[in-house]
């Protein structure tokens, strides 16, 4: 059993990373299943039928609990609050297989930014029912709500990710239009960029208050052109921008002495950019330690 129960561990921290938002909560989140698993007795242990659908009730139960508390910790929280950026593996991250996230449209910065605007119960509703196809019944019973109020908050869930989601856009016109945004800030091109970005677009930052940054969104394509060239002025000896996969999507990774300072996600609409999340919370860059080499 005891192979069974610890091959459960990809799927949990999947399910926990979409769930939370952070790697690092999740990871935890975990952990502390597992170690609820281990208190059980043996006969505890036998008397459980499924123990998979046992760890996914208490990690998702843990993540709950941990969804109400978070609110309140990201009102303290200096400046805004992103979604923990994710390397894609191939590109270098060498982490244990067991805790690697699959990069799929469930993990984009657009959906987990989304999710973020949800209560904890339609954030687990819809998780549980749109990304691991648990039934209403199943999700009723890790949540203690009844299954037609699990169906009413996955449907308000679900209008909530409709409405802030844009049309898709093709990988590789996506990976087109970032590649000349980089070229562009490399070459502190401010018309180049203000073409690239939406007259409406939204720059998000999220330092944690560990770094320098934004602290409040950059609403507009000029004034976020503006201050990416500051930016890259204001940086002693410059900074190296790598092409890089962020949650499944194209992106962009930041390094300054070969040390990675940010990590940038977009989304995209109509030809041009309309959101971009800066990650320089360093904490949140762990993951990217050793993916830009």
């Amino acid at each position: 059993m005891t192979d069974a129960v610890l091959s459960e561990r990809r799927h949990l921290i999947n399910l926990a990373y979409r769930l939370l938002g952070s790697l690092a909560e999740a990871e935890d989140a975990v952990q502390e299943a597992y170690a609820r698993w281990y208190a059980l007795s043996r006969p505890q242990q036998d008397a459980i039928a499924s123990p998979g659908a046992w760890l996914t009730t208490v990690t998702s139960r843990i993540c709950l609990d941990l969804l109400g508390s978070a609110r309140a910790r990201r009102e303290r929280y200096v400046g805004e609050w992103i979604p923990e950026p994710l390397p894609d593996p191939a590109e270098g991250h060498t982490a244990d297989p067991a805790d690697r996230v699959t990069l799929d449209e469930s993990v984009s910065m657009a959906f987990l930014v989304a999710l973020e605007s949800m209560t904890p119960a339609q954030r687990v509703a819809l998780v549980l029912h749109d990304v691991f196809r648990y039934s209403f019944a199943e999700i009723a019973e890790i949540t203690g709500r009844t299954t037609a109020a699990c169906r009413e908050l996955a449907s308000s869930a679900r209008r909530r990710v409709r409405t802030a989601q844009p049309p898709a856009v093709l990988a590789v016109h996506r990976a087109g239009l970032v590649r000349d945004f980089k070229q562009a800030w490399e070459a502190q091109d401010i018309t180049a960029l203000v073409g690239l970005l939406d007259p409406a677009a939204t720059f998000t930052a999220d330092g944690g208050g560990l770094v320098s940054t934004a602290l409040h969104p950059i609403e507009g394509g000029e004034q976020i052109a503006g201050f990416l060239v500051a930016v890259a002025t204001g940086v002693a000896g410059g900074f190296t921008i790598f092409e890089r996969t962020v949650n499944g999507q194209p992106g962009l990774l930041v390094q300054q002495d070969g040390v990675t300072s940010s990590v940038y996600a977009f989304d995209i609409a109509d030809d041009r950019i309309t959101r971009i999340w800066a990650v320089r919370n360093p904490e949140k860059l762990r993951p990217w330690t050793t993916a830009a080499r």
